[in-house]
């Protein structure tokens, strides 16, 4: 590792068919940005997208769709480590390790765990899924990662990822760097167009726009964007969270600051000012969607990327469990 760039990791899951705006404006453009002062590995987290039912060929599909979509947002192979997550099989043996070393009460605790349960009906749960943060924790340490770029929702796994990291230094050897977290505070948070009091999710389809989202589609979501019924275009995230969150994406994509945007649209209604902001997310995604074309029509360079990458990780991975296994006291194979 450059020890003058500090390492960073973070990934997505390929569970849909395109990333949404809140995925671009509240994590790839800010990996995209690290990628300048960082050691960045990226990677396309497959393993933690079958903790819940799913079809192989979707999920192979999706798989690419997401690596492409990394590439057309701005994710430099030459500059960044790009790769798939069950590519690199030292992320599984690392996390059966660390599960051995998390208490049930401790990983029955995650908030995360809990809601996905919930939703998914409870015992049908599946061990998979209570094991998720601690997955994640090896998918963090193995690299010797010093910041995770996170969102509020993840503090509480990457706290998690510190302890284990803690517990087995302290047990075995310092062995794990432990990692901080990289909070972006710049962008507010993208809001559901139909509940803009919820996080843009892909559990709401008439409220989440998608990167790969046809213009017409975007432009026709953005005009039935709940608002209210005060005609003025401010920010109040309080009192007016629809046209807040729509200020957010408009000054996110533009550059314009929300207060120069409350000024512009002084004493104007809401159809104007919603057919601006249609028309500053199809123009900003319009040649990421471009990129994206062009990478998903060529599964080969694709692949070839991400092998590349894989290699890297792999080498990394490996140095790293050659000392977790000796210091675990596992007997070292002959040849």
């Amino acid at each position: 590792m450059d020890a003058a760039r500090p390492r960073v990791l973070s990934g997505m899951q390929p569970t849909a068919d395109s990333f949404h705006l809140g995925n671009l404006l509240g994590a790839l453009r800010h990996w995209v940005a690290l990628q300048d002062d960082h050691d960045a590995f990226y990677c396309v987290v497959d393993l933690h997208a079958i903790t819940v039912p799913h079809d192989p060929a979707t999920l192979r599909r999706r798989t690419r769709v997401a690596a492409a979509q990394y590439l057309a947002a701005g994710i430099d192979p030459d500059r960044s480590t790009l790769f798939v997550q069950s590519h690199v099989p030292q992320h599984t043996e690392l996390g059966w390790i660390l599960q051995c070393l998390t208490g049930m009460g401790e990983a029955g605790r995650m908030t995360q765990y809990k809601d996905k349960a919930q939703k998914g009906g409870g015992d049908a749960a599946s061990v998979g899924l209570f094991a998720y943060p601690i997955l994640q924790a090896a998918d963090i340490l193995i690299y010797h990662a010093d910041r995770v770029p996170v969102g509020e929702d993840q503090r509480q796994h990457l706290e998690l990822t510190r302890d284990l990291a803690q517990r087995f230094n302290a047990r075995f050897g310092e062995t794990f760097t432990v990692p901080e977290p990289h909070i972006v505070r710049t962008t507010g948070k993208i809001l559901d167009l139909q509940e803009p009091t919820a996080k843009m999710s892909k559990s709401s389809p008439s409220g989440v726009i998608d990167l790969l989202e046809d213009p017409a589609s975007i432009a026709k979501k953005i005009r039935r964007a709940v608002t209210d019924t005060d005609a003025t275009v401010r920010a109040d995230a309080e009192n007016k969270p629809g046209v807040t969150n729509l200020l957010t994406i408009h000054s996110a994509l533009s550059g314009r600051s929300v207060a120069e945007l409350e000024e512009a649209y002084a004493g104007k209604g809401y159809g104007d000012f919603k057919a601006d902001v249609a028309d500053v997310v199809v123009g900003a995604l319009a040649p990421l969607q471009e990129r994206y074309r062009r990478w998903i029509e060529d599964p080969e360079a694709l692949d070839t990327i991400l092998a590349a990458g894989a290699e890297r990780a792999r080498s990394v991975a490996a140095a790293t469990m050659v000392d977790v296994r000796d210091r675990v006291g596992f007997l070292a194979a002959k040849g």
